[in-house]
């Protein structure tokens, strides 16, 4: 259905909402989707941030509990919650489709962290504790990507045309 705007010029009408119904549901299942990825992988990254070098040699002398080692604290949370961060947001992008999408996991995500390190288990200890230089360089390395990636988006050229 066409409108007529002006004198020869002819203008495509929108329905009320001003998007069709599968738009709104594919973009609703998006936010659902980086939900659901962002709790999962903050869940792994804490998880990881007590991961001692005892804990990863255990396996490979058959302890099937990495979490009773001892030793130093190996750092692997740091690199993967980069990486998972980075992939949260472009995951958010992609599927909200719009720019604002990188909110929903970073907002949830930093929720998550404080959330975390303001928690104490049964034994009274913190979940992500202050003397714990995995889970600080984590924290201040995750909520960075997801500034690096919004910052690359702001900084993508605008398309001519």
């Amino acid at each position: 259905m066409t409108v007529s705007e002006a004198p020869g010029q002819q203008v495509e009408a929108t329905p009320a909402a001003g998007r069709p119904v599968w738009d709104v549901a594919l973009r609703s299942a998006g936010v659902l989707i980086s939900v659901v990825a962002t709790v999962v992988t903050t869940l792994l990254e804490v998880e990881l941030s007590v991961l001692r070098v005892g804990g990863v040699t255990g396996l490979f002398h058959g302890d099937a509990a990495i979490w009773t080692g001892g030793g130093a604290l190996t750092g692997l949370a740091v690199p993967l919650t980069v990486g998972a961060n980075l992939g949260l947001a472009w995951l958010a992008v992609t599927t909200i489709g719009r720019s604002w999408g990188i909110g929903v996991p970073w907002a949830l995500w930093t929720l998550l962290m404080l959330g975390a390190a303001g928690t104490r288990t049964a034994e009274g200890d913190y979940l992500l504790g202050g003397d714990n230089w995995v889970a600080l360089v984590m924290i201040l390395a995750g909520s960075l990507s997801f500034a690096f990636y919004a910052y690359k988006m702001i900084m993508k050229p605008i398309k001519q045309g």
